[in-house]
């Protein structure tokens, strides 16, 4: 369901699942347009080399995945913060998904909190982490 305004949401609500495009061309894309050509974020055997199990997927790249989750729930959200814990690497290739539920609904401010995890597909929680989110208000 998309949301478009505060009084579309309910406590406790999970968001639709996300599937965010983690193959090794849109890591080395990402990679290339914030100026970080080459290494461990481009080549799998490179990036073996130093001592990781793959091409990284940055972990910019990951918060950016996490506010793309918010967007598809409600288009119009105003992400004010997103506070992120990372457990283990994403592997480039390795398809994930994330997952969010709605633990605060304040309101007065308009604001709603969301626990959110990103989780590879062994069930690994990869990222997880909390975001801030600033919804239109009704009418």
């Amino acid at each position: 369901m998309s949301i478009q305004t505060l009084a579309d949401v309910e406590f406790g609500e999970q968001l639709p699942t996300f599937t965010p495009d983690t193959s090794l061309n849109t890591v080395r894309k990402f990679a290339h347009a914030v100026g970080w050509q080459g290494g461990r974020f481009e080549d799998h055997e490179r990036a073996r080399k130093e001592g990781f199990p793959g091409a990284l997927v940055p972990g910019i790249m990951g918060m950016g995945f996490l506010t793309s989750t918010v967007h598809q729930w409600c288009a119009d959200a105003h992400v004010e913060q997103i506070d992120t814990v990372f457990r283990a690497p994403m592997i480039a290739d390795e398809p994930c998904f994330i997952e969010a539920v709605v633990t605060d609904i304040d309101e007065e401010r308009s604001l709603v909190e969301l626990d959110m995890t990103l989780k590879n597909n062994l069930d690994e929680t990869r990222v997880f982490g909390t975001a801030r989110v600033r919804l239109p208000k009704a009418g």
